[in-house]
């Protein structure tokens, strides 16, 4: 059964990985970063933003794991976007991390100085300090914007991607230009009655797995990589227990069916959200 995905850098990226959004306690995080890795999880999801890479990196160093077993991500927050912003910004994070390199290396938003965020990025892949450089929360106008101005196709593009907001329009220009899609917030941030659903619930049964097993299985059975969150450590262990059952084609077609197209998160796309984000 498939656990990762090849990107177009020919790094592997495992499909189920763990996210730390909003765990800015430095100890609670640590913790719940430990409890993730020795479950299992060797992808963790981390930024700038986050204020949480130290603990991140302290978790990675207490877990004994080899380095090149994990495949750890951070990302570039847009006050820190441009050519002579980047590098420091990143070296800043490499040295919270206590890290050398990182595996993926992401834009966390599509504002500010991109164009010069990027060709900095670019020299940082090429120079072998991050293995992938990639995108988050750019909407296909966006990304097609990039790619018609760089070389360097991005390898990943994050994404809020849950069963009732499935990002086929996104998709269908990443899938041509082989860019992975890794889906934050799989289960709508808990903003709507997804786990509630009473088809997934039903579908959930019948594996004798929860909702939220089948939420995330619905995604990685399509090659989506996946980022959940959780400080619980029963939680944690739960939402990596996805390999020892697969969806049937009738049950991921019901599940497909709940797409509504809407995002439970704040649209990019929308300018109050836009001065938003920008005045963080």
């Amino acid at each position: 059964m498939q656990h990762s995905i090849t990107l177009n850098t020919g790094a592997e990226m495992p499909l189920i990985g763990f996210g730390t959004y909003l765990i800015k306690d430095q100890e609670v995080c640590r913790r719940a970063v430990s409890q993730a890795l020795a479950s299992g999880y060797r992808l963790i999801d981390t930024a700038q933003f986050y204020g949480n890479e130290e603990a991140v990196g302290q978790a990675i160093r207490d877990s004994g794991i080899p380095r090149e077993e994990l495949f750890i991500t951070t990302k570039l927050w847009h006050t820190h976007a441009g050519d002579s912003k980047t590098r420091p910004a990143f070296e800043g994070s490499l040295k919270r991390l206590g890290l050398d390199y990182v595996d993926l290396y992401l834009i966390h938003h599509p504002f500010g100085d991109v164009y010069g965020a990027w060709r900095v990025m670019e020299k940082i892949h090429h120079e072998g300090l991050a293995r992938a450089i990639g995108l988050s929360n750019f909407y296909p106008d966006r990304l097609q914007d990039l790619l018609l101005h760089f070389e360097v196709v991005p390898a990943v593009n994050q994404l809020e991607t849950h069963i009732y907001h499935q990002r086929l329009d996104a998709r269908e220009l990443m899938a041509r230009h082989n860019i992975a899609l890794m889906a934050w917030g799989p289960f709508s941030q808990g903003k709507t009655d997804l786990l509630d659903n009473q088809t997934l619930k039903a579908i959930a049964a019948r594996h004798g797995k929860t909702p939220a097993q089948a939420a995330l299985r619905f995604l990685i059975q399509q090659g989506i990589s996946v980022i959940p969150k959780s400080i619980h450590e029963g939680r944690i262990r739960e939402n990596i227990a996805l390999f020892d059952f697969a969806l049937s084609e009738e049950e991921m077609a019901a599940l497909y069916a709940l797409d509504t197209k809407k995002p439970a998160g704040l649209p990019h796309d929308d300018p109050a959200n836009v001065r938003r984000i920008v005045a963080l």
